[in-house]
């Protein structure tokens, strides 16, 4: 006979694993795009500079779509956002390899695939999951969804490597599209309650005011956008960083999937911490470790072995920021309007992406290397590691076991 904890548990466990296969898609596809960037220059004659304005903009649209997804899916619940997202992202990866315009890389790569990404990450996934979970499983459940986006990445970016290499970027492209297609099954897993009648747009714009007034909210901001620069730049340039080198392409594909292995440790670690310690302290090592972990790249010999011990470094704390981050949103204002809430976080996360994305190739255009840009890197780190003292957090109480 089954219990009703038991079923409980089962129900949870059948959440959790839907959203980070569906995270494990959305994200291996999306953190795969920066291994694209010198393909398309060779066969469409776009120069560096134009490729990465578009995933820039790819970064910013990714952000800028999730408070309104998070908004329709705290509204109307988070499946029928991510079916949609999961053929949008599909459209504009099978669409890519027609166009060899910078217009036309910019509305497939940029809008199209970013924006359906973008309805099945985070925002939706986290607030749909914290919505059917209690309290004291939402960090875990947090970092388990997180790191299912980084089992993701350890998988694509090996596979579209190999893809690019013996097929060419546009099979690989194809390819990619074929696999967001997965997440469409998944998403009926996500359906949970009906939202209760009485709760109306009156509550959002409540909640929206009550959070934009404090400022913790803004400190998250602040670091998340810190983290958006550090992320976008490594996904974007590090292949770039590996040819200054002089290694292998292989090399890039194998250090990608490193930080989407260790990001996994780091993700489960930062799940199972924030029952334990405070989000805030959490947070405020991961950026201070982030830039240690540059300056220990920058004095390091640039050879295949510290290409990869940084990107196991830097990886173990790559999108583990999420968990944190969430947990925080979700304990200062509840989880009713978390989707929308933690959306907008991750508004300022792609902003910083952009940045991170568009100014790694200004740089190494400008100065044919990417010094600038670490150095940037480091001192933003710094900073995001103090702006996160001051957020206030409650003590914790003792968690249960999931």
């Amino acid at each position: 006979m089954t219990t009703p904890t038991a079923s409980s548990s089962r129900a949870a466990w059948t959440l959790m694993l839907a959203a980070a296969a569906i995270l494990a898609l959305t994200m291996g596809a999306r953190m795969s795009l920066g291994l694209f960037m010198q393909p398309i220059g060779a066969s469409t004659g776009l120069s560096i500079v134009s490729i990465s304005f578009a995933l820039a903009i790819g970064q910013l649209v990714w952000g800028a779509v999730q408070p309104l997804f998070g908004a329709i899916a705290d509204q109307t619940g988070s499946v029928r956002v991510v079916v949609f997202g999961g053929l949008l992202m599909a459209a504009g990866l099978a669409l890519a390899p027609s166009f060899s315009s910078e217009f036309g890389l910019l509305v497939c790569l940029g809008v199209m695939t970013s924006a359906g990404a973008g309805a099945g990450a985070f925002s939706i996934l986290i607030g749909a999951t914290s919505q059917q979970l209690p309290a004291d499983k939402r960090a875990f459940a947090a970092g388990f969804i997180n790191a299912g986006g980084s089992f993701g990445q350890l998988l694509f970016a090996p596979i579209v490597q190999a893809l690019i290499a013996a097929f060419g970027w546009m099979t690989a492209a194809y390819a990619l599209a074929a696999s967001t297609l997965l997440s469409l099954p998944l998403a009926s897993r996500l359906a949970g309650p009906a939202k209760p009648a009485a709760v109306a747009d009156a509550g959002l714009r409540a909640q929206l005011n009550i959070a934009l007034a404090d400022r913790s909210y803004w400190l998250l901001h602040f670091g998340f956008f810190t983290c958006g620069v550090h992320v976008a730049f490594l996904v974007t340039h590090l292949p770039g960083e590996v040819a200054l080198c002089g290694l292998s392409p292989s090399v890039s594909g194998t250090a990608l999937a490193l930080v989407g292995a260790f990001n996994i440790a780091g993700s489960l670690s930062a799940g199972w911490l924030g029952q334990r310690v405070r989000m805030k302290s959490l947070l405020c090592a991961m950026y201070a470790s982030r830039a240690l972990f540059i300056a220990l790249f920058m004095m390091s010999p640039r050879n295949a072995l510290s290409v990869y011990l940084f990107a196991a470094g830097l990886g173990f704390t790559f999108l583990a920021t999420v968990p944190p981050t969430a947990g925080l949103v979700a304990k200062l204002y509840g989880t009713r309007y978390l989707g929308t809430l933690f959306g907008l976080t991750l508004l300022s996360h792609q902003i910083g992406g952009f940045f991170g994305a568009w100014l790694g190739g200004v740089t190494i255009s400008r100065f044919g290397d990417y010094s600038w840009m670490w150095i940037a890197d480091m001192v933003l780190a710094l900073i995001a590691a103090l702006s996160c003292l001051p957020v206030r957090e409650a003590r914790l109480v003792p968690a249960r076991a999931l």
